[in-house]
């Protein structure tokens, strides 16, 4: 699930051997640390037209991968619906713009700022006078009272996602009248901007059984441009309508209805008119621009020659049907504010080494990969250089050069430094099954529950040709990209976007030469190969991550590593592989946070062994973290400077690197199929949607680039 501006955050990221720990601050803060603002690498693209060209009326139908389980977004199984209910009825005194910097939420907010420092952080917030909840009620300090012992971790009777931020405050007290609010803090917060958005009423945090049951399926009380009419799970619905109470700019839409659609069937659902707005992944995309198109028939004559004269027919029609529904509709695209990365698993195995961890990165050409899955789609294809921000956010800066770029021969002096030595003695052993875990310890026999080897292939070995189905049943499926598990690429399983027919040069004829650099013979150590277990999801949506897991096979191939490729399901992907460690490589997801001291520490946090003889790792599933990137996150949230804690971030994004536990690669793309007469909506970037402003362009109007005017 990427940020969107309210909702959970962070589902909430020389060939002589050097530690992390050891590098120099001083060659870190050099490694590409600058004040030079940068700006997004692709624009929102939401057909922005002025308020006065959209006509007042009408039904937005919106696809969400399911009814939300919880209405409450500070809960465990939140999801993207809940975040857009939340976006859409609740107070967020902060919301994103174009450059996903936090910005002051007029709507809800005369001004917000640190007022004390000494002898403790004081923040005054001063409220709309205008801003009443739907009951009549005025938004006020019980409200943000009741939201912090809510969220403050102190009542285990709360059953809370997450109490960031909140566990630092003291007290909330009223201002000196009922629109000011104080919030006094026990110790410094940087990240005091993360906090009440969004804010839900006194009568949903007051008590637990308010907070854990009140919200699931309902909100009475609400304050946003619309508010909730009902959850009808029979239809797959969640009706949002205009609020009456609402005091800033009039909705257009008289509802918006958020209609559960699985990730394959949304051009379908676009098609029949079932929804009017879509996450799509690249296969639907195309299918929308080729819409109208002489040869848009060819997509329903494949795979259709084993059916009946009739059948075929019959699915030509309907396919003619539905493409000719789709010319009422284009596609939108940006780049989501998340990024996908390689997961190095550094609990056991051979990547418990950092030294191999370091060879892996220094193989891979991450430009080469960024251009693989954003250039076919005409998006800026630059490698992500933070683990921490995104270009155009303020935190952002490049700090790679902590563990260098692109070599070969770095990777291999990496490699032999280690002890792994080329046509070494190998003892006879059972192919990898697990991965390197918490309990495995490295490679073993493959468990039939974790997805076993079916559908594996090993890159690198002589004798397995990927393209030998037998031996590969689950590549053959295809299906959705987008997926909004937070930390999943593929539906993204977090979403990404495949390109068709995979990796272009990927697979070649048995028999065929090595391309020249490609080591022939397999490295080894104490009788051991060095081979990796590159885990995938296998559903809809997971074509791209295929894709870009096929190349990087063949990067690491060149310095002598094969990689046994796995498909797992999807249901376990991220539970009985990435969470219990049981991988080497894999790809997933997280989103870029404007708040990284509070959102990205426990991405990152050293794992803690626990009492019982457990690990506590927090969200950090590759396992590598240290205590000096801890100690930068505490510092950086601790600084009220702002530039002082940007730099502390950015040497923070320096040790990351050099740990080298997980490798930045591209940021997502985001595909949208919008109906073409829907304006101020469609891939919205980084900025937090305006849901007042989105509606249907009047009759004869054109699209102006600005929704400002009334």
């Amino acid at each position: 699930m990427s940020y969107d501006g309210v909702g959970p955050r962070a589902v909430m990221r020389s060939a002589a051997f050097l530690t992390a720990g050891a590098l120099a601050m001083s060659v870190l803060v050099g490694c590409g640390s600058d004040d030079k603002e940068t700006q997004p690498l692709a624009g929102q693209d939401i057909a922005a037209s002025a308020r006065n060209l959209v006509a007042d009326g009408g039904t937005l139908r919106w696809a969400v991968d399911a009814v939300p389980e919880t209405l409450n977004t500070f809960q465990a199984d939140a999801d993207t619906g809940t975040t857009r209910v939340a976006q859409a009825v609740l107070p967020s005194m902060f919301r994103l713009d174009k450059s996903g910097r936090p910005v002051r939420n007029p709507d809800y907010l005369e001004s917000a700022k640190v007022v004390e420092t000494e002898p403790r952080q004081v923040v005054l917030y001063k409220l709309n006078q205008q801003a009443v909840w739907s009951d009549g009620r005025e938004i006020g300090a019980a409200d943000f009272a009741a939201q912090w012992r809510a969220l403050s971790g102190a009542d285990a009777a709360y059953w809370t996602a997450r109490n960031a931020g909140y566990d630092r405050i003291a007290k909330i007290e009223r201002g000196a009248n009922d629109l000011e609010v104080r919030v006094t803090f026990s110790r410094p917060y940087a990240d005091w901007r993360s906090l009440f958005s969004p804010l839900y009423p006194k009568d949903v945090m007051g008590t637990p059984d308010a907070f854990n049951d009140g919200a699931r399926r309902k909100l009475a009380v609400t304050a946003g441009p619309f508010k909730l009419d009902k959850v009808d799970t029979a239809k797959k619905d969640v009706v949002l309508v205009r609020n009456p109470r609402w005091w800033g700019n009039p909705t257009k839409l008289n509802e918006i209805v958020l209609h559960a659609v699985a990730r394959d069937k949304r051009a379908v659902a676009l098609a029949d008119g079932t929804v009017d707005l879509a996450d799509i992944d690249v296969s639907e995309a195309q299918r929308i621009t080729l819409a109208g198109r002489e040869q848009g028939t060819n997509g329903a004559l494949q795979g259709a020659g084993r059916t009946s004269a009739k059948k075929l027919r019959k699915a030509i029609t309907t396919y003619l049907l539905r493409q000719d529904a789709l010319r009422a509709f284009e596609v939108r695209k940006s780049l989501e504010p998340s990024y996908t990365q390689l997961a190095l698993n550094g609990s056991g195995g051979p990547l418990a080494d950092e030294r191999v961890r370091r060879a892996v990165a220094r193989a891979l050409d991450r430009t080469e990969l960024a251009k693989l899955v954003l250039t076919p789609l005409g998006l800026p294809a630059v490698a992500v250089g933070s683990h921490l921000a995104l270009s155009g956010q303020a935190d952002y800066a490049d700090e790679s050069g902590a563990l260098g770029g692109q070599d070969t021969a770095e990777a291999q002096a990496l490699l032999a430094d280690a002890g792994w030595v080329r046509g070494g003695p190998v003892k006879a052993q059972k192919k990898p099954g697990k991965a390197a875990g918490p309990e495995a310890g490295g490679a073993g026999k493959a468990d039939p529950s974790d997805g076993g080897t079916d559908g594996a292939y090993i890159v690198g070995e002589d004798d397995k040709d990927p393209k030998d189905h037998k031996n590969n049943k689950q590549r053959e499926s295809t299906g959705d990209s987008g997926g909004r598990h937070l930390a999943q690429d593929g539906r993204q399983y977090s979403g990404g976007h495949p390109q068709q027919g995979g990796a272009p040069g990927a697979y070649a004829p048995k028999g065929t030469a090595a391309p020249a650099g490609v080591v022939s013979e397999p490295l080894a150590k104490d009788g051991q190969t060095l081979s990796l277990r590159f885990v995938l999801p296998s559903g809809p949506g997971s074509d791209t991550l295929r894709t870009v897991a096929d190349r990087i096979s063949l990067m690491l191939e060149k310095i002598g590593i094969r990689t046994e490729i796995t498909s797992v399901p999807d249901d376990s992907y991220f539970r009985d592989h990435i969470a219990n460690g049981q991988f080497d490589l894999a790809l997933y997801s997280w989103p870029s946070s404007p708040y990284p001291a509070t959102d990205a520490r426990p991405i990152y946090a050293k794992p803690v062994p626990a009492a019982d003889g457990s690990v506590n790792i927090e969200q950090n599933y590759t396992r590598v973290g240290t205590d000096q990137v801890d100690q930068l996150f505490d510092q950086a949230a601790a600084t009220l400077d702002e530039g002082e804690s940007r730099e502390l971030i950015r040497k923070a994004d320096s040790r990351i690197w050099a740990a080298a536990g997980s490798l930045p690669l591209y940021q997502r793309p985001q595909l949208t199929g919008v109906r073409k007469d829907l304006v101020n909506v469609g891939a919205f970037g980084f900025q937090t949607p305006v849901y007042e402003d989105m509606g249907f362009l009047k009759k004869g109007a054109k699209i102006s680039g600005s929704p400002s005017a009334q």
